[in-house]
């Protein structure tokens, strides 16, 4: 039964994982608005049961276990429902396994450490779930697009050049080999929304009185840098998707079925990592014996 549980999972999420060494143009590779054979949102509600089922069951298993972390990492334009598909595909898991950080720019003490340091530190414990909210990857993404923020970064003048985004790249594969070795699973997904439905939801934001508190003047000001954003994911994407750490683009035009392939995303991994319960060994199963012959006993 696992086994074609797990299959079906591998066949819904193959056509959004970017293969390791694909040169990806955004525009052209992955469509916002694809939902796969699900065309209407009733549809997908059983498959998001499925997976939040699925994930509850093995999140279970990964705690008792305790060998291994697994690590979520969201990238996506503003309004691309990363909280949304936090709160929806983690609904039925134990809130004490999960570790949700959320970053922002960074602080003043982040900034006098190296710029990988700040996601190190939040990296979840053995047996947990992680889930980065933005990530590692604003260092290549945000700040390649408004390269002044390297300023205060205060690095040193030969580290600063046209070689820094490669540079990264590999700094970051690298990091990411060495937390896989030491039983991290990693899973990064860009949810990709449209330039309209980004829109859509500003303006929705805007003219909902229960949605004022989202909607950033800043944000929308990001608009204008559109296609840099998309040229720099393009290239994130090309350089970063590895065989140990892959990328998933996510179409997010449809809330529902992002938050779908984000819930199939993870029981996937989590199947795949296929923890088990321990075994207890002659003498610890003799002393559950002598408890259970007190309990009766009382």
């Amino acid at each position: 039964m696992t086994d074609e549980r797990l299959d079906v999972l591998r066949a819904f999420t193959r056509p959004l994982r970017v293969p390791p060494g694909q040169q990806v143009d955004l525009a052209h590779d992955f469509d916002p608005g694809y939902t796969n054979d699900l065309v209407e949102k009733d549809d997908g509600a059983e498959w998001l049961e499925r997976g939040v089922q699925l994930m509850a069951e093995y999140q279970e298993r990964l705690a008792a276990q305790d060998t291994y972390a697994l690590l979520l990492c969201l990238q996506a334009m503003d309004a691309a429902g990363k909280d949304g598909t936090i709160r929806h595909v983690m609904s039925g898991v134990n809130p004490q396994g999960v570790k949700v950080t959320s970053f922002k720019a960074p602080s003043a003490n982040e900034l006098d450490h190296d710029y990988l340091w700040r996601a190190a530190v939040h990296l979840p414990a053995r047996g947990d779930i992680g889930i980065f909210n933005r990530s590692h990857y604003e260092e290549v993404l945000v700040v390649r697009v408004h390269p002044e923020l390297l300023e205060r970064q205060r690095l040193p003048k030969d580290a600063v050049g046209d070689g820094i985004w490669k540079r990264r790249y590999r700094e970051i594969n690298d990091w990411e080999r060495y937390l896989v070795d030491n039983g991290f699973r990693i899973l990064k997904v860009f949810l990709n929304v449209s330039k309209a439905e980004q829109r859509q939801r500003f303006l929705d934001r805007i003219e909902e009185p229960e949605k004022n508190w989202k909607f950033s003047a800043a944000d929308a000001r990001e608009r204008h840098y559109w296609d840099d954003y998309q040229a720099a994911y393009s290239e994130m994407l090309s350089h970063t998707s590895t065989q140990w750490a892959p990328w998933y683009v996510v179409p997010a035009d449809h809330k529902w079925f992002a938050r779908i392939c984000v819930s199939a995303i993870m029981a996937q991994a989590l199947m795949e990592l296929d923890p088990q319960y321990p075994t207890l060994d002659d003498e610890a199963l003799k002393e559950l014996e002598r408890a259970r012959q007190e309990l009766e006993a009382e």
